[in-house]
């Protein structure tokens, strides 16, 4: 058996290729990018190709730089994007480029979806509301606008689907994947015969289901000559990059949670069985684990509106970092820290590209709302990050009905601040903790799924062996005390507005 474990994550930018020994040790890490196509307002499309050429080539620069034998390679395995649509042919080929998860195209399609069956029911089969962003209402849109392609279209899957494929000649998905389909049955963790039905997609389009620890095969000759693998080096089917996060931060038994704080960010937690919000404010996914589920809230536009911040109001403190060589948050955090809890009364919306969870409303937009004269430019930059975990704090909320939650792992870049860190604490009203590896969940989950399916590990609690912290923050009770009024006020300026919002987009869609 060998002594180390390859993890791939496949994101929107680029390949990760990690490389970790069996103890949870990691050894090495290259990325490799790849371009996105941004066109017509709202569609976005990749080359599947470049995701493969990606993974030969970072898996041959981690076998070179870390010097390993790829004889003594374990396992293969994957996160990777989900809500994609890539359309092969009988022969595994790409007939078109990857629709991927950021591409809103398939508005009609939602909207026929939406006459035969209502968002609830919709909602309580698949555990998401019926949106674009999903791959069956995508493949819909294949059907209707590019027929010759779907009807050649073999087999649909994601991108790391594809990636196993490639390597093994075998096509398979994993309930994540399936997932974001959005025609799964959550409950009965298959395809969900009743939604493939009104979408009208044919059912032999869709690959069969496999545990994400499910071992597919080995690599092959050919994809062992590209890569730099060893022939034979078993390949594990891996997941959605979102659920082998909870993996990867530890989030394997209920209650156990974590946020990932990039430019959007989410609020993941585990249970036992689907979360469904009576609002239909949280998602539920399919867990990495067997009979376990991975309920969900995703905000739009999280670590991104504090990056707006600098890049817009914090010029100075860009300068600032350029003569010092410090970063711009460093001076921004230092006059958050001297504004009080409320900001002083400023509140800050943070809805600048609309918002998913737990608004679900295009419409809205980024608003500060009870500026003063005496407000300083400390309490319009504090009022952005109270604002973020305001909005978050809601989708705990919800998720807290359903299992207790008393502590979050935090990860991404905006777990690295420590007053941004106090604060999450202190207006969740949780133990924040802090992991040594802030970007490597993806990575780490997926070693994991790797060591499992190839039999290096019993199961995915040697996440444990993985996972190390750099500290944690507890609430402060007066702290906690302080922001339960001002949530609410977060709250009411929010319905006080919505119809605003819609009254502005329509002003602009005029």
């Amino acid at each position: 058996m060998g002594t180390y474990l390859i993890a791939h994550d496949l994101g929107t930018s680029g390949d990760k290729a990690t490389l970790f020994s069996v103890d949870g040790a990691m050894l090495g890490s290259t990325i490799q990018s790849y371009p996105a196509n941004y066109f017509n307002e709202t569609w976005v499309e990749q080359n599947a190709d470049d995701w493969w050429q990606a993974v030969c080539d970072t898996t041959k620069q981690l076998i070179e730089q870390t010097g390993i034998c790829a004889k003594d390679i374990a396992a293969v395995s994957f996160s990777g994007q989900m809500m994609g649509c890539l359309c092969l042919d009988k022969e595994g080929e790409p007939l078109r480029p990857s629709i991927i998860w950021a591409d809103q195209r398939a508005t009609e399609e939602r909207a026929k979806l939406e006459a035969e069956i209502s968002q609830r029911d919709f909602y309580h089969i698949t555990g998401h509301r019926n949106t674009p962003s999903y791959g069956m209402q995508k493949l819909m849109w294949v059907r209707e606008h590019q027929p010759d392609i779907y009807r050649k279209t073999a087999v649909v899957v994601n991108a790391k689907d594809y990636i196993v494929y490639k390597l093994t000649g075998k096509i398979y998905t994993d309930p994540s994947d399936a997932n974001s389909m959005a025609c799964f049955d959550l409950k009965q963790c298959n395809w969900s015969q009743e939604l493939i039905s009104i979408s009208g997609i044919d059912r032999e389009k869709l690959p069969d289901i496999v545990p994400s620890t499910h071992l597919v095969g080995g690599v092959t000759k050919s994809a062992a000559t590209l890569t730099g693998l060893y022939e034979g080096t078993p390949v594990v089917m891996g997941g959605g990059d979102g659920v082998v996060a909870n993996v990867g931060c530890g989030s394997i038994e209920p209650g156990k949670t974590y946020c990932c704080l990039g430019t959007s960010a989410w609020i993941t937690t585990t249970t036992t069985a689907p979360v469904y919000d009576e609002q239909m404010r949280t998602v539920t996914w399919a867990h990495a684990v067997p009979g376990l589920y991975a309920p969900n809230g995703t905000m739009q536009y999280a670590g991104g509106s504090y990056s707006w911040l600098k890049n817009t109001i914090c010029t100075q403190e860009s300068h600032q970092a350029e003569a010092t060589k410090k970063s711009p948050f460093y001076y921004m955090d230092q006059q958050i820290g001297q504004s009080p809890i409320g900001s002083n009364g400023v509140i800050f919306l943070p809805y600048l590209l609309g918002e998913r969870a737990p608004r679900w409303d295009p419409d809205v937009r980024g608003s500060w709302l009870g500026i003063k004269p005496e407000n300083t430019r400390g309490d319009m930059l504090r009022s952005v990050l109270e604002g973020v975990t305001m909005n978050l704090s809601i989708c705990l909320d919800i998720l807290r009905q359903k299992v207790p939650i008393q502590e979050v792992t935090v990860i991404g870049g905006g777990a690295k601040g420590a007053v941004w860190q106090q604060m999450m604490a202190d207006i969740w009203n949780v133990k924040v903790r802090i992991p040594k590896q802030l970007d490597e969940a993806g990575s780490m989950g997926a070693a994991v799924l790797a060591g499992v399916g190839a039999g290096v590990y019993q199961d995915v609690s040697a996440i444990h062996q993985y996972l190390a912290f750099q500290g944690e923050r507890e609430p402060d009770p007066q702290s906690v005390q302080k922001y339960l009024e001002y949530k609410e006020q977060f709250e009411a300026f929010y319905q006080a507005l919505a119809p605003v919002y819609h009254q502005l987009a329509n002003v602009k869609r005029g």
